[in-house]
């Protein structure tokens, strides 16, 4: 018994099952399912976006939250490169917010990154002014890895160059014969050797000697510093001494003042007197030598001055 099989209904059947696989695809495709608002965005990079294709994955902390819609050269700065976004509306886009190139693993598609934000700055909103807000960038991993290449790149170039300038003919030629003065000088000292190990036993020797004669001086130096203290004591003792002695000699000193202010007036004053005496007793006995009755009768009358009279 043969089945009957009906051709065309499976073809049909085929057909419409196709037909509404491609159906679904494109209406997949169009966002025509479950379709979000958006706010569309801007950011200008200033390095290369190899990698990077329309429709990439715009991620904000590794959530998809957009796609990129353009990618164009900007025409206000050649070396820029002008990207457009559309992100989901509610998507928490602040003044702060930045946007990174990365790639995905291996593969080497790349992809835009958003993130920072901090809690206290305002969000990035369109206005009537500016209806595409920009987004501010920051320099990729290779960007800033390329940069610091770049710099490496220039200095080990630097040193370099340097290093060509220092040792240049003239410097080799010192450096060579430097080496070859060093080289006599370490054969000199090869053929010295025992007289270098000879001197070093004797500085040796001379060190250990050094070593008995400071133990030995040890109690002498101890002996010093206790006569070194007697004296020290004794110079005090002689110091305050002195001290006693000037106070003395000032109290004499005052003493002899005080006797001079005092007695040397009246020691005068006897002097004077003494003179005065000697005088008297050298004419009393210079009259007595002329005339020695005047002993009794007394001394010649005086003649009388010019008006004088004579008393009888």
């Amino acid at each position: 018994m043969e089945d009957k099989v009906n051709y065309g209904v499976v073809g049909a059947f085929v057909l419409a099952l196709g037909a509404a696989l491609i159906g679904g695809v494109l209406w997949l495709a169009s966002g025509l399912g479950g379709k979000q608002n958006t706010v569309p965005y801007q950011s200008i990079v200033q390095e290369s976006v190899a990698g990077l294709n329309l429709d990439a994955p715009v991620k904000y902390l590794g959530v998809n939250v957009g796609k990129v819609t353009s990618i164009a050269i900007d025409p206000a700065d050649p070396r820029q490169v002008r990207l457009l976004f559309q992100i989901e509306t509610g998507t928490p886009i602040k003044r702060d917010t930045e946007a990174v190139l990365k790639t995905q693993g291996l593969t080497g598609i790349a992809y835009v990154e958003l993130n920072g934000g901090s809690e206290g700055s305002p969000p990035l909103l369109p206005t009537e002014q500016d209806p595409v807000p920009t987004i501010v960038s920051k320099p990729s991993l290779s960007a800033r890895l390329e940069n610091v290449a770049t710099s490496v790149l220039a200095n080990v170039d630097r040193m370099s160059t340097n290093l060509n300038a220092v040792f240049d003919a003239d410097n080799r030629a010192a450096l060579k014969a430097t080496l070859a003065d060093v080289a006599a000088l370490t054969h000199a000292l090869a053929a010295q050797q025992g007289v270098i190990s000879a001197g070093i036993a004797d500085a040796a020797r001379t060190a250990r000697h050094a070593a008995r004669a400071s133990e030995q001086l040890a109690p002498t130096l101890a002996q010093i510093a206790s006569s070194a203290e007697a004296v020290r004591k004794m110079a005090d003792a002689a110091a305050l001494a002195s001290v006693g002695a000037g106070r003395a000699v000032d109290a004499a000193a005052s003493g002899v003042q005080r006797i001079s202010n005092e007695t040397m007036p009246e020691v005068e004053r006897l002097l004077l007197e003494l003179s005065q005496l000697a005088s008297a007793m050298r004419r009393f006995s210079e009259q007595t030598e002329r005339t020695p009755s005047s002993l009794i009768l007394g001394g010649p009358a005086r003649p009388p001055g010019p008006g004088e009279k004579v008393t009888p």
